[in-house]
């Protein structure tokens, strides 16, 4: 039998949950496409899917073998592709992991930009903010500004993001505006929990870095909740530049002590270490890394 459709026939069964749709799809018999599978499970030594008479899902061994034979198949369609033409036209799913500050409008544009380029690919977002394995989880990419890398990883870094203390005016008409960083001990903060406790914050980077210590009155790993919380007046925030600066701009919140030192960390795309990078997502890092991404204004501090 032959191996390499099986494999086929084993990734489309997975990806639409359905034997009679591939079989339909593939021109092949419910009874082959049966084979197919049972094929690659008696090569691997392993049950792949579990099959119900309605239900089709991977188990946790398919999971993981999908995981391994998704991008060795796709090399394979492109590397057939450059032999048929001289240019790939990136296209299929394209599964990327983001942080939560993302999700805001100057950065939908540039993934509308991207979907205008290039059309035949479908962007799969993920914007829980929880940190996914790119291999088991079936990811392509994922953004991080402080990628600590598993083996088998790579870090492309696209920009520097700077870290701004912001907060509503209305707070600061109750509270008074700090003049000095003293003026910031004691005040409420709305706390990103995964780097922040207690109440101390170093604003900046290294060991001699001013620090302050203020009133946590909020706390989330969620950053959406912290930014809205921070309009409504709750408490001071410290926000990416990104996601501040169109509340900045508009009056929603005000830039707290501008001549200190803003804390800067670069944001890198990680992704699979292979030989062969999907055209999908070779085009999706060139463009962030490009000037309609992270390269021109919408990158800008």
């Amino acid at each position: 039998m032959d191996t390499l459709l099986s494999l086929r026939v084993f990734a489309a069964v997975a990806d639409s949950k359905s034997f009679a749709a591939v079989a339909d799809r593939l021109g092949l018999s419910a009874a082959m496409t049966s084979k197919h599978v049972q094929h690659i499970e008696a090569e691997v030594g392993a049950r792949l899917l579990n099959r119900t008479s309605r239900s089709v899902s991977l188990t946790e061994a398919g999971a993981i073998y999908m995981a391994a034979v998704r991008p060795l198949l796709e090399g394979l369609d492109e590397a057939g592709a450059q032999l048929a033409q001289a240019t790939i036209n990136p296209r299929g799913t394209l599964k990327i992991s983001l942080p939560v500050w993302l999700a805001e409008p100057d950065f939908v544009r540039v993934l509308a930009a991207y979907r205008a380029r290039y059309p035949a690919v479908m962007l799969d977002l993920d914007l829980s903010g929880r940190q996914v394995n790119l291999v088991e989880d079936g990811y392509d990419l994922a953004l991080r500004v402080s990628p600590a890398l598993d083996e088998g990883l790579i870090a492309r870094r696209l920009a520097d993001i700077t870290f701004r203390l912001v907060a509503a005016p209305a707070l600061m008409d109750r509270i008074g505006r700090p003049t000095g960083i003293a003026d910031l001990t004691g005040a409420p903060f709305l706390a990103y929990s995964p780097i922040s406790t207690g109440g101390r914050v170093r604003l900046g980077l290294g060991p001699g870095a001013p620090e302050v210590r203020m009133t946590p009155i909020l706390q989330s790993a969620n950053e959406t909740v912290l930014f809205q919380a921070a309009v409504e007046g709750m408490g001071i925030a410290i926000m990416p530049h990104i996601a501040a600066r169109s509340h900045l701009a508009e009056g929603r919140l005000e830039l707290l002590l501008p001549d200190l030192p803003a804390p800067t960390v670069g944001l890198s795309a990680i992704y699979p270490d292979r030989s062969y990078l999907p055209a999908k997502t070779r085009s999706f890092l060139d463009f962030l890394a490009g000037p309609e991404g992270f390269g021109g204004p919408f990158g800008a501090a």
